[in-house]
């Protein structure tokens, strides 16, 4: 019995372990022939990446490579980090396939929004560096070389700068998915947010002078976005919490107005006297008489459907609202348990009341 309930547990585990490998194999394997259509083309990409620093350096300098290996290492890793760049729809598709399964309806109704949206903003800041940021950042850089000196960029420690602002940029601009993630978990509210407004400044322009050249120009130009990204969180987390709040409200009233008129049914239904007799002739059952119970109601379930010639009286449909009962309590999901357990009280008679009351009680101990 151990080794049978030990396999039973480790199963789940381990074809969740399979699936997370395969779905790993599919990403690195998508990189690698990304990557393999992209290293021809290195050259090229860098010479594009390197082009808003190629159009501001003075007449007569260029760019150098300092180290040996620089003129190849240099072209591959910038290859490398574009197949991963241009990968990542596919590679943010196998995190959700893996992912969403475990979710319920509602949350995955607001993942995939989400995710989309991070995608689309990262790809957004990092177009915002490219074509906004950089002119700007170099011209200023460059122009400000003491005279006599000559700029010449390595070319290593170029694409680690370009790299540093693009992802940096990428990673400003998921601000707004941040702040409706803080609130979606309810760890604040859109009306906190907005009173840290002052820190949530300071905080901009400290974390664009740590990711940025030490100038004014590049530090504003991530600050500024950064503090009208966190503006649009709020405001977008608003729209969702009045949403969610509509939600809750409308499954509060429609859960109050089904027990109200499930309790009116049974009070018609179920004379006073009778619902006295029940009440003092209700005995608690044990787990054991639970399980003999319910394995009798199945083996009268499954007695009925093998004679599918016969149309399924009341009680019949009592019996499957117990087992569906039973599996639910198995998925942990007790509030669509409760709802059936309420309609068995109405419907059912005196054996599948007893059980009803049971795992109501045990539901609410």
């Amino acid at each position: 019995m151990m080794d049978n309930a030990s396999s039973g547990m480790e199963q789940p585990l381990m074809s969740h372990l399979l699936e997370l490998r395969d779905r790993l194999l599919r990403a690195v394997l998508v990189v690698l022939v990304v990557f393999l259509a992209l290293f021809p083309f290195g050259n090229d990409i860098y010479h594009f990446i390197a082009q808003p620093l190629m159009a501001v350096l003075p007449e007569g300098t260029s760019m150098i490579a300092t180290q040996v290996a620089s003129p190849f290492l240099t072209p591959f890793k910038l290859s490398l980090v574009a197949a991963v760049f241009l990968s990542m729809p596919y590679l943010l598709y196998q995190l959700w396939g893996f992912v969403a399964p475990g979710l319920y309806q509602h949350e995955k109704r607001l993942a995939m929004p989400l995710l989309a949206s991070s995608v689309v903003l990262f790809y957004v800041g990092v177009a915002f560096a490219y074509f906004i940021v950089f002119p700007l950042v170099f011209r200023f850089l460059t122009g400000m070389a003491p005279e006599g000196v000559a700029v010449m960029t390595d070319i290593s420690h170029y694409l680690d700068f370009v790299l540093t602002l693009f992802f940096a940029f990428g990673f400003a601009f998921e601000i707004p998915i941040a702040t409706i993630l803080l609130v979606w978990m309810g760890m604040t509210t859109p009306k906190k947010l907005s009173g840290k407004r002052p820190y949530v400044i300071v905080g901009a322009f400290v974390i664009g002078m740590l990711l940025t050249p030490p100038d004014i120009i590049s530090q504003t130009l991530l600050a500024l976005p950064m503090w009208i990204l966190f503006e649009a969180g709020i405001v977008l987390s608003r729209f969702f919490v009045r949403d969610k709040d509509e939600q809750d409200e409308d499954e509060e009233e429609e859960e109050e107005s089904h027990l109200t008129e499930t309790t009116a049914a049974a009070s018609v239904a179920t004379p006073p006297v009778h619902a006295e007799k029940n009440d003092e002739d209700f005995k608690p059952l044990s787990d054991a008489e639970m399980e003999a119970e319910l394995d009798r109601l199945e083996a009268e379930l499954d007695a009925e459907e093998a004679s599918w010639h016969k149309e399924p009286d009341v009680e019949n449909e009592v019996d499957r609202k117990l087992q569906r009962i039973s599996r639910l309590r198995e998925d942990m999901d007790f509030d669509a348990a409760r709802k059936l357990l309420y309609e068995v009280l109405v419907e059912g008679n005196d054996e599948q009341i007893v059980v009803a009351k049971n795992i109501l009680s045990q539901l609410d101990d």
